[in-house]
């Protein structure tokens, strides 16, 4: 599974990206000594929203020292199709480069290795516009 590097999650979080927990999503708790990448579903690790506030629930799984967190401690690992999305219209096209791949948009042209990386740089750079 590939995902955006943390401290590009990270970023786009500072810049003001918002995460509306879903099943599918991607996520770590980075403060945590957790190295590894969690997923929303109906079964395992869902979503429970609370008078409190948001939390992740770990349902009886080998996460087994995790009950639950709360949103703002984990950190969104947005996938490819998401970063599409949330770009929109400001995507005119994603091309292959001789170091990975280049994402033109209407804010300029975002390289990485990866076209997942590409596209959270591309977002980056429109969420800092």
């Amino acid at each position: 599974m590939r995902v955006i590097p943390l401290e590009l999650a990270r970023q786009l979080r500072e810049a003001g990206l918002v995460w509306k927990p879903e099943p599918g999503d991607r996520f770590v708790v980075p403060d945590r000594d957790l190295d590894e990448v969690f997923v929303l579903s109906h079964m395992t690790i869902e979503v429970h929203r609370l008078p409190k506030g948001t939390v992740i629930g770990f349902n009886g799984t080998t996460e087994w020292a995790l009950d639950d967190v709360d949103q703002d401690e984990a950190l969104w690992l947005p996938r490819e199709d998401q970063l599409r999305e949330l770009l929109g219209a400001a995507v005119h096209r994603l091309e292959r480069a001789a170091a990975g791949w280049v994402v033109h948009t209407t804010v300029g042209e975002f390289a990485a290795p990866g076209a997942e990386e590409a596209y959270g740089r591309a977002l980056l750079g429109l969420l800092t516009v």
